[in-house]
């Protein structure tokens, strides 16, 4: 399972702004020096962020663009959902009667990825921008009962 680059860069670009944004908005050429992003990029994510009411946009000359709610009430899977389709680790739709080899039944492996995939899209509906901003995702995921991070 792979993450896209549309997915990661909104998460980079939402965070940017829920740490840098909340005394004025932040312009879309800030993000993309301070992360490393290219600005025609973060343009079309953040018309898919404008439309899936995640940020609003302020004009003038110190426009840019602020979250539309706290950053404690922004998902991470809503951020990604709004740019890009849901995580998934098997190759065909849990709905459909073919399954990833295109036969009538399914892989043998195809509940485990279903799981995965369940899993992922849990925690990530449980994190929010205020969790990345304020470095709390370790706590976030042994609340969520998963030990993510692990010391070496």
């Amino acid at each position: 399972m792979k993450l896209s680059s549309k997915a990661r860069y909104a998460v980079m670009a939402m965070a940017d702004i829920a740490f840098y944004g909340e005394a004025e908005p932040v312009s879309l050429s800030a993000i993309s020096v301070r992360q490393g992003l290219p600005l025609a990029y973060l343009e079309q994510l953040f018309n898919r962020l404008k439309k899936a009411n995640l940020v609003i946009s302020c004009r003038g000359s110190n426009g840019g663009y602020r979250l539309s709610r706290p950053r404690k009430e922004l998902r991470i899977y809503d951020v990604i959902a709004a740019v890009d389709t849901p995580l998934k680790a098997t190759r065909c739709a849990d709905k459909e009667a073919t399954s990833c080899q295109g036969k009538s039944s399914r892989c043998m492996t195809h509940n485990l990825w279903r799981e995965l995939s369940h899993v992922v899209e849990q925690f990530l509906q449980q994190v929010t921008l205020e969790d990345v901003c304020s470095q709390q995702i370790p706590s976030k995921a042994a609340e969520f009962g998963t030990p993510l991070v692990r010391e070496v």
